[in-house]
């Protein structure tokens, strides 16, 4: 049987779910800095976990945005030594 990591073992995302995504670029951006970065009104107005993953998971362009912000939000954690 193989795991999971052994399947996609280049995939930063496999594995990870939408929700600890949108958490881990809250905790590190918070809401206005997730909001300048990307343009969505679930960011902006009246913000919540809840809201943004129910908007996210119907809108895939919005969720690719998120996915790559999170990647570059990686990138520059490993580059700093954060984490």
């Amino acid at each position: 049987m193989t795991t999971p990591s052994a399947q996609q073992p280049r995939n930063p995302l496999h594995g990870i779910t939408l929700e600890r995504i949108v958490t881990e670029l809250v905790d590190y951006y918070g809401w206005p800095g997730l909001g300048d970065r990307i343009q969505l009104r679930c960011f902006n107005v009246d913000p919540s976990i809840t809201s943004s993953l129910r908007f996210l998971r119907k809108t895939p362009w919005a969720r690719e945005k998120v996915e790559g912000l999170y990647l570059f939000m990686l990138r520059e954690q490993r580059r700093y030594g954060e984490r």
